[in-house]
């Protein structure tokens, strides 16, 4: 160990490399959870809100979908663990069960805008050629929906990566548990690093899903 790196830990500096490098595991340990909580809870939203968003516009109840779904958003997540806890306990599920909850406002609404913004001619034309309902939806409305459906996507990712944190509170938070540790015990370069890791996770999330946009609308590109 250099006198440098002594020194930084010693002086519970904010940049610490010999931090990084004696709790490697803990941190990749932890970065892991945050990832698998963010991918799952934003995978089972996704596969909520996109049924949910094709059931309220075929009985016409966007509104009503949109301010149950924007309630349970303004529940706060504190009070939210507390009405889980007594059915999940603490631990995973019930930091993945908020998580999803969270996500709906976001998915569904972006869902329910992307196909309410397909044009009505493209819809008869399709009709015209003999597409039904299902194919219609498929082949048709969902393509031209992606670009709403990923932003919504992305929004909900971003924002899921930054409430797993709050999950520490109850023992399941990915970086959040170490970043509330540092914070309890003034341990600067543990809030640091958790805290940034929180960004790169953050960042690389939304690139992938902006990349994974821009592969399936080729024709978005030349529009912007």
């Amino acid at each position: 160990m250099t006198p440098l790196a002594q020194g930084c830990l010693a002086e519970n500096a904010w940049l610490c490399g010999d931090y990084v490098r004696t709790r490697s595991e803990e941190i990749l340990s932890a970065s892991q959870q945050h990832v698998f909580l963010t991918v799952v809870s934003v995978a089972l939203g996704f596969a909520i809100a996109f049924p949910v968003a094709l059931l309220a516009r075929r009985f016409r109840a966007e509104g009503a979908v949109l301010g149950v779904t924007t309630g349970l958003y303004t529940v706060p997540s504190l009070a939210l663990f507390g009405l889980l806890l007594p059915f999940t306990g603490l631990g995973v599920p019930t930091v993945i069960i908020a998580l999803v909850i969270y996500s709906l406002t976001i998915l569904v609404r972006n869902v329910i805008a992307g196909l309410e913004g397909v044009p009505e001619d493209v819809r008869e034309s399709a009709r015209g050629m003999g597409f039904g309902p299902v194919r219609q939806l498929f082949s048709v409305e969902l393509p031209l929906a992606l670009p709403a459906v990923f932003a919504g996507l992305r929004i909900a990712t971003v924002s899921t990566v930054a409430l797993v944190t709050v999950g520490a509170l109850i023992g399941a938070g990915g970086l959040g548990n170490l970043i509330y540790e540092g914070l309890n015990s003034v341990f600067r370069a543990q809030v640091l690093t958790a805290s940034a890791l929180c960004v790169v996770i953050a960042v690389a999330a939304d690139l992938l899903l902006l990349g994974v946009q821009r592969m399936l609308t080729p024709w978005q590109r030349g529009v912007q």
